[in-house]
C-alpha cells in the first residue's frame, strides 16, 4: 500500500525527467505501435512535406520504454492517429516558424542542451536517452522543434496578451465571493518518497528508493540539503517520488483546513505547527497498528491565508487574477492560432484515411 498524498491538483506531466520530459510531452502523446499499408512509409503530408512512418516509430519507442504493457487494437489506432495529429501540428507550426525567420538557431539548441544536461552525470544523461530509444541528435532535433514552437507561439499569441487593470477589477466584481474564504487555507509543497519504487515516478534524477531502509536513507539526505540551504522546490523535482507533484517542485496547491482532516494524523500535526515558508521534520508515513512504513515526507508551508473576504488591494489576488486571465486568452489564442494555421495548410492524412476505409481494422 502507497502512502497517500495530501491531494494534489491533478496534473498530468509524465515523461523523461525534467525539461527531457517537457520536450518529449509537450509534443507527442503516447502511442502505441505503428503501422501503415504494405510499402507505404508516408502517413501524412502538410504541403508537401512528408511525415514518416519511420518517425512516429521513433517516437513510439521512447514513450513505451518501461511501459508494463501496450494498447492494442481500437486503443493503439486511436493514439496513432493522436500522435499524428500532433506530429502535423508541429510541421504547421514549424513552417510557419521558417517563413517568419524564427527556427531556432544552433546556439539556442546548445543552450538549451546544456540545460537539459545539467542536472545528470554524462553516465545518467546517456542512459537517460538509451533507455528512450533517442539519439543525441533525436535529442537535439526535438528541442529545435520545441524551441522553435516557443519563438512562433511567443511571437504571435503570448506577446499580444494584455491584460489591463479594469480587466483584473472586472474579474473581481463579478467573481468577489470567490475570494471569501469560508476557513483558513494553506498552500502546501511536499517531498515525497516511498518504500517501494512506483514506475510511473519522474524525477529529475530517476531516483526511487527500492526498500524501507532505502527510502530512510534518501529522506534523511533530502532533509541534509534543505538545512544546508538548497531550493525546497529543485530538492523536489530532482528527488521527489510523487508522480503529481514532483515535476511541479512538490506543490500541492492551496488546501483548507477542513482538506487537512484527509491526511495522516503525523502530517496534520506537522503543518499545525509550521509558519509560512518553514518545513516539517521528517514525518513517516505507515499503519502504526502494524508498524508497517510506508514511506516518509518532508511537507513545506508555503502560505496560509486566514478566513475572510480578500479584497482586490491584495496582491496575492491581484497576481491570482492576472495568471488566471492571462492563461485563460493563452489557451484560446493559441488554440485559435492553430486552426487558422490548420485552415490555411494543406494537410493529407493518409493514416486516417486508412483507418476510415478499413473501418479501423
Amino acid at each position: 500500500m502507497s502512502p497517500k498524498p495530501l491531494s494534489p491538483k491533478a496534473r498530468t506531466n509524465s515523461a523523461l525527467a525534467g525539461i527531457l520530459a517537457a520536450v518529449l510531452v509537450a509534443l507527442f502523446l503516447p502511442l502505441a505501435g505503428c503501422s501503415s499499408e504494405p510499402g507505404t512509409n508516408v502517413m501524412a503530408k502538410v504541403n508537401g512535406k512528408e511525415i514518416l512512418r519511420s518517425e512516429v516509430d521513433r517516437y513510439y519507442q521512447g514513450q513505451i520504454a518501461g511501459a508494463p504493457e501496450q494498447p492494442t487494437g481500437e486503443q493503439a489506432d486511436a493514439l496513432r492517429l493522436t500522435i499524428l495529429k500532433e506530429l502535423i501540428d508541429n510541421e504547421i507550426l514549424t513552417q510557419r516558424a521558417q517563413k517568419d525567420g524564427l527556427l531556432a538557431t544552433d546556439d539556442e539548441v546548445q543552450r538549451k542542451l546544456a540545460e537539459v544536461k545539467a542536472p545528470y552525470t554524462e553516465d545518467e544523461f546517456q542512459r537517460q536517452l538509451k533507455e528512450r530509444h533517442l539519439s543525441l541528435d533525436d535529442l537535439k532535433q526535438e528541442l529545435r522543434r520545441s524551441l522553435t514552437m516557443d519563438k512562433v507561439l511567443n511571437k504571435e499569441v503570448i506577446s499580444q496578451i494584455s491584460i489591463k487593470d479594469a480587466d483584473v477589477t472586472a474579474y473581481y466584481n463579478a467573481h468577489k465571493a470567490d475570494f471569501n474564504l469560508i476557513e483558513p487555507q494553506y498552500h502546501l509543497a511536499h517531498i515525497l518518497v516511498t518504500t517501494s519504487p512506483d514506475t510511473s515516478v519522474r524525477n529529475q534524477k530517476n531516483s526511487k528508493a527500492k526498500n524501507e531502509a532505502e527510502a530512510r536513507q534518501k529522506i534523511q539526505e533530502i532533509r541534509n540539503r534543505l538545512d544546508s540551504g538548497e531550493d525546497f522546490a529543485t530538492v523536489a523535482m530532482n528527488w521527489s517520488e510523487d508522480a503529481d507533484t514532483a515535476m511541479n517542485g512538490g506543490d500541492l496547491g492551496s488546501i483548507p483546513e477542513s482538506g487537512l482532516k484527509n491526511t495522516d494524523p503525523a502530517t496534520r500535526d506537522a503543518v499545525a505547527k509550521l509558519q509560512p515558508g518553514q518545513c516539517s521534520a521528517v514525518i513517516t508515513l505507515g499503519n502504526p497498528q502494524t508498524k508497517q512504513v510506508f514511506g516518509y515526507r518532508i511537507v513545506r508551508l508555503i502560505d496560509k491565508l486566514p478566513a475572510g473576504q480578500r479584497e482586490l488591494n491584495d496582491p496575492r489576488v491581484q497576481q491570482f487574477i492576472r495568471d488566471h486571465l492571462r492563461n485563460s486568452s493563452e489557451q484560446l489564442r493559441k488554440a485559435a492560432f492553430y486552426e487558422v494555421l490548420r485552415n490555411q495548410a494543406k494537410v493529407e492524412n493518409y493514416y486516417a484515411e486508412q483507418l476510415l476505409k478499413s473501418g479501423g481494422k
